[in-house]
């Protein structure tokens, strides 16, 4: 009798190990594709001149004789934001995975240089499937969180990788959070 129970635990056992392992490398590209996307926007924003000015609001003449009418640095318009975001997920081709040999956790980092320097890929792992699964991530996050995006990003704001993948979304749990800033 304690035999088939014994079997019947180690199956359990290696399930519930199997369950966890696949919940966390889910997590691990969730939080990738959150933080390559910040990066990328980052980059996009900057690549645009900061004297840029758009005017936004409503153009109707208010009945005390004014308008509604502010202007906002183009880089940073909600407009720009939404294009920019429409690009962003296609850059995640330009990312390979990197496995921590002590913890296993997986990290992602830029391959493909912006400036065509060479870059040190010795440890990164370059494959279509990691592409595809950031990519595919990506999409999910800016389509869950496209409000939270703008928001971030139209304002100058600080840390917005910890904001944002952490504290806003959850996709980064704290400890990855943490190794990722080591790198």
């Amino acid at each position: 009798m304690r035999g088939p129970r014994l079997i019947v635990l180690c199956v359990m056992l290696l399930l519930l190990a199997n369950h966890i392992h696949t919940a966390r490398q889910g997590q691990d590209i969730r939080c990738g594709a959150c933080r390559a996307l910040v990066d990328e926007m980052e980059w996009a924003i900057s690549q645009i001149d900061p004297k840029k000015i758009i005017q936004t609001g409503s153009f109707r003449i208010n009945p005390d004789g004014s308008q509604s009418i502010r202007e906002v640095p183009l880089a940073r318009s909600e407009g720009n934001l939404l294009e920019l975001m429409e690009e962003v997920c296609e850059r995640m081709k330009d990312y390979g995975e990197r496995v921590d040999p002590t913890t296993s956790r997986k990290t992602y980092e830029r391959v493909t240089s912006r400036d065509g320097k060479a870059m040190d890929l010795s440890e990164a792992k370059l494959d279509s499937r990691v592409s595809s699964s950031l990519k595919y991530a990506c999409e999910t996050i800016v389509e869950q969180h496209e409000d939270e995006i703008i928001e971030f990003f139209a304002h100058q704001s600080d840390n917005v990788k910890d904001k944002l993948c952490s504290k806003r979304t959850d996709l980064c749990d704290h400890a990855l959070k943490m190794h990722h800033d080591e790198l």
